[in-house]
């Protein structure tokens, strides 16, 4: 953290970024919320956009305007090289290798689904169990509860530890057994921040012969993430979480598993021949992106990885742990504050899930709405987490490469307001 010139800690800059010309970049953060100045601590729900990002929409649609890999015209196939351009910026940045597709969805919810269809289906039979976490996001359980209840398959659980809300990994050769056949994760809790040991589950699923599935949606957003390093059958993730344009998610899986499964969706673009009595379709990726996709979407989500990659994701991290740890220190300043998650910050990510003690979340959301800070409140689509943790919901604040420590007193500041209220 730099030195103003008064000789006091800089709060709009840290060791990893200059915070200021960050924040110049995203024109949302000049708008006044509720008549004060505007803190956005609702990253885990989606990201603001940077002006380029913006830019990069409006140019599509008042320069370009076109369809893709349909017309032999200037402006379709300018739209398919940007288009085709942006698949390779999200390969490069996830490192998917030679071996990896990049396929593009309406986001990680529909990732997943297009799993369940195309390849859950079609490999999970009656007697085969499918293993998730009890921290899972909504959109990587429900997915699964739903195959093994139409398949007659059996759904288990890797449990969660009540305390602190990691996992326990005590009996996992007793969860991964033989007849499992699909084990999914989250890199990282929506909820607490806390990062699972992915990869020891990764390696006991492969153990078994059973395909991995990992929800990035919270963790590509915010750290380095090299998927021939990890080493998962398929990665999820949003591009709205990223600086990106929302309507638009990535499914990366190993060629030699997708080219077995089934099309989720079937329609224009997908197809290689159609016959009355048969259909062909295109090779990879193109047989799973039916339709007319979210162009302009795509186009600007190449443009928010450019932006990420300028940066550098190991700064984003490291500034986000900066803000981690002082608003850990200002929390144990409040003793009516209750935190979530592990204590051990090299297990979290810059997610700060609390509550006021005797006050329910949502009364703590809106006093802070009128203090012009945005969080989250309730579950999180997470219900069966926050049940473990007994608690009604919490309130989450979410940090990104944008968020300064003054951020985080401000949202100290409308805590003690809030105990002015209720307590």
């Amino acid at each position: 953290m730099s030195i103003t010139k008064e000789g006091k800690p800089d709060k709009n800059t840290s060791a990893a970024l200059n915070i200021d010309q960050i924040r110049r970049d995203f024109p949302i953060l000049s708008e006044p919320m509720r008549g004060k100045p505007f803190v956005y601590l609702d990253n885990g729900a989606t990201s603001l956009k940077p002006q380029c990002v913006i830019d990069e929409v409006v140019r599509y649609y008042s320069k370009i305007g076109a369809n893709i890999h349909r017309g032999v015209y200037e402006f379709s196939e300018t739209a398919s090289l940007l288009y085709d351009k942006a698949r390779e910026n999200v390969a490069r940045f996830i490192n998917a290798g030679p071996d990896g597709q990049i396929i593009f969805t309406k986001g990680a919810t529909e990732a997943v689904n297009l799993l369940g269809y195309g390849w859950g289906y079609k490999n999970i039979t009656e007697g085969d169990e499918i293993v998730v976490s009890e921290l899972e996001h909504h959109a990587n359980f429900v997915p699964w509860q739903m195959l093994a209840q139409r398949k007659g398959a059996t759904l288990k659980f890797i449990p969660v530890d009540p305390h602190d809300g990691s996992i326990v990994l005590d009996d996992l050769d007793t969860i991964i057994t033989e007849k499992t056949k699909l084990v999914a994760i989250s890199a990282m809790s929506n909820v607490t921040g806390y990062m699972p040991p992915v990869g020891k589950i990764i390696a006991a699923a492969k153990a078994v012969g059973a395909v991995t599935v990992v929800d990035g949606a919270q963790l590509v957003s915010h750290h380095p993430v090299d998927v021939q390093e990890l080493d998962c059958d398929f990665l999820v993730f949003s591009s709205h979480k990223m600086l990106g344009p929302t309507g638009v998610g990535v499914l990366y899986g190993k060629s030699d598993i997708l080219r077995y499964m089934d099309p989720f969706l079937y329609g224009g673009d997908m197809i290689l021949k159609v016959r009355k009595d048969i259909t062909t379709f295109q090779e990879l990726p193109g047989r799973f992106e039916a339709g007319t996709p979210n162009i302009a979407g795509v186009l600007g989500f190449g443009r928010a990885i450019e932006y990420l990659e300028k940066i550098g994701m190991e700064n984003i991290q490291k500034h986000e742990r900066d803000l981690l740890e002082y608003a850990t220190a200002r929390a144990d300043e409040i003793p009516e504050l209750e935190v979530y998650g592990s204590r051990d910050l090299d297990r979290r990510g810059g997610i700060f899930s609390f509550n006021v003690a005797g006050v329910h979340p949502h009364d703590t959301g809106a006093i802070l709405d009128q203090e012009g800070i945005a969080v989250r409140t309730g579950f999180h689509c997470a219900h069966p987490l926050i049940q473990i943790l007994g608690v009604p919901g919490t309130t989450r604040a979410s940090f990104y490469l944008y968020n300064t420590r003054n951020d985080i007193d401000r949202l100290m500041d409308g805590i003690e307001r809030v105990k002015g209220v209720f307590l």
